[in-house]
């Protein structure tokens, strides 16, 4: 990944925040090492303060979730990760002395003759509480005998698959399966920003993400590697650690706020206007799940504009939201503050729609695109050229849609979260792209992700819901815009959007459902968030 460094003034709430809760900040290796240094020259917290900081951190996340008479071993590779590794295991057994008997380290080569390092400090001090230290030599009986193994291998600062002892050493790992005996430290092992598929790499039960954390991590194909993630903070000061932002983790409890609450005397004008255009024979859940995703997020008014044979069955259950037979309708977007095409669409005879879409773009209107809206924008590109936004656009697309639409493979697309947002640049709009990490890319180079890791969540009909609760906030967003309010910013809408349905669907708690069934759960939570004015407070 290459970082993304905002410019001056935007280590900021999203636009449009009335919170000023910024989402957790990840940071690439570069900027990690840069924040190392600073810390260094600036701070006097030299390599030894911070590897002990991090190690003893460590330890103190992960002590109460051992078990009495847990057999332990430190794997470390040659840097400051081992040497972390180290560390905490020291940490470990002095938290819990009756350890000592069961623990053990091993290490890919023993420090030289004089070296002066954390590691080699970290190894002296284990040798002198009797734990064993060992180094590898290709037998890994130590590996197969521990119960719990912290991975210290290899860091965040690997470029390139591993090598000699650190691979052997990660191959021994994956040969004694059961990666819930495995905590890996800030990262697992052969992870990092140039892994690609096919990398060996640690597969953890739990990774300890020592702050600032790290992009990687969220990494898409990397993701499931990483098992649960445990944020181990307090090493660095947070005045020195807030100089540092090269993505965004988005989460609901922060990304709420970047959405304004609806004034005590909104009407639905104020609320926004939705036009949806979505469904055809067949698909007809797919519009119905538009809807209810922005129904479910606050829209005002939500016209759907459905072909004329889906009419009945539509409108018959349409509760609030206003369903429109194409035939009256017209084919270009009306009058509305966010227009949303794609959801089971299909794509004959759609091209007189998305042409005036793309027009009411160009104007000031946010536009969404998913599913066979993204399909069809390949067509039109195939036809006229490459189509370039106005930063007004939203596009959803799952990899499949992607690749077809770019012609980068998923695979790729999966494991390098910098191309997507190069894609946001080219096409100059913001791309959502969906899978159990999804990645949020715009054309000013700003990047975040939200863990989804659901698999509640990977059926037929997320995706159209998702694509109405980005709708919807890109509409109230819109019309606070025309009322003199701060510009509109697709970013804050999909980022809230996509927040908003991982937290919907981890409420839900461990079932599985009917996307449709998000709905009330997800408007409860929109609800809380943004109905009700504050209570009075004396100034």
């Amino acid at each position: 990944m290459v970082a993304y460094r905002p410019p001056a003034g935007r280590n900021e709430p999203v636009s449009g925040s009335g919170s000023r809760i910024l989402p957790e900040a990840l940071v690439s290796a570069e900027s990690a090492a840069a924040l190392d240094r600073e810390a260094s020259a600036s701070w006097g917290l030299n390599p030894f303060a911070l590897v002990e900081a991090a190690g003893r951190s460590c330890a103190e996340a992960l002590g109460p979730l051992l078990r009495r008479g847990e057999k332990l071993l430190a794997c470390a590779g040659p840097g400051n990760n081992g040497a972390d590794a180290l560390v905490m295991l020291r940490g470990l057994l002095m938290r819990d002395p009756s350890l000592a008997a069961g623990a053990a380290a091993l290490l890919s080569r023993f420090p030289g003759e004089g070296e002066q390092s954390p590691r080699s400090a970290a190894v002296q001090a284990l040798g002198a509480m009797g734990v064993p230290v060992l180094s590898w030599k290709g037998d890994d009986a130590a590996v197969r005998d521990a119960s719990l193994i912290i991975d210290g291998i290899a860091g965040t600062g690997i470029r390139g698959p591993l090598e000699g002892s650190p691979l052997e050493m990660v191959q021994a790992l994956a040969a004694a399966g059961d990666k819930d005996r495995i905590v890996s430290i800030d990262i697992p092992s052969g992870a990092g920003e140039q892994w690609r598929p096919g990398f060996p790499v640690v597969d953890a039960g739990c990774t300890l993400a020592v702050e600032p954390v790290k992009a990687a991590l969220y990494t898409p194909a990397l993701r499931p590697r990483c098992g649960t993630i445990i944020p181990v903070r307090g090493i660095f000061p947070p005045a020195l650690l807030g100089r540092y932002r090269d993505a965004d983790l988005l989460a609901w409890e922060t990304m709420g706020g970047a959405v304004p609450p609806a004034p005590p005397d909104a009407y639905k004008y104020i609320r926004g206007v939705v036009e949806i255009h979505a469904g055809s024979s067949g698909f007809a859940g797919a519009a119905r799940l538009a809807a209810a995703g922005a129904s479910a997020a606050g829209a005002g008014l939500i016209r759907l504009v459905a072909d004329d044979e889906l009419y009945p069955p539509l409108a018959s259950a349409a509760g609030g939201i206003m369903v429109v037979p194409l035939s009256q309708a017209g084919k270009k977007p009306g009058p509305c503050d966010a227009v949303l095409l794609g959801p089971g669409w299909g794509r004959k005879g759609r091209e007189e729609t998305l042409a005036g879409a793309l027009e009411a773009e160009q104007a000031g209107t946010p536009l969404v695109l998913d599913a066979d809206g993204i399909g069809l924008l390949k067509t039109l590109s195939a036809e006229t050229g490459d189509v370039a936004f106005h930063r007004r656009a939203i596009l959803t697309p799952h990899g499949g849609e992607l690749e077809a639409l770019s012609g980068i493979p998923k695979d790729r697309l999966l494991s390098e979260p910098a191309r997507i947002r190069d894609l946001a640049r080219q096409y100059q709009g913001l791309i959502l792209f969906k899978s159990h990490v999804m990645v949020l890319a715009d054309p000013g180079g700003r990047i975040g992700f939200v863990d989804g890791m659901n698999p509640a969540l990977g059926a037929g009909g997320s995706g159209d819901f998702l694509a109405g609760l980005c709708a919807a906030i890109a509409g109230r967003l819109r019309a606070a815009e025309r009322r003199g309010g701060e510009s509109f910013d697709p970013y804050a809408a999909a980022g809230a959007a996509a927040a908003l349905l991982a937290a919907a669907a981890k409420a839900r708690g461990p079932v599985f459902f009917d996307p449709l069934e998000l709905a009330g759960t997800a408007a409860g939570l929109a609800g809380n968030a943004w109905l009700g004015a504050p209570g009075w407070r004396r100034p």
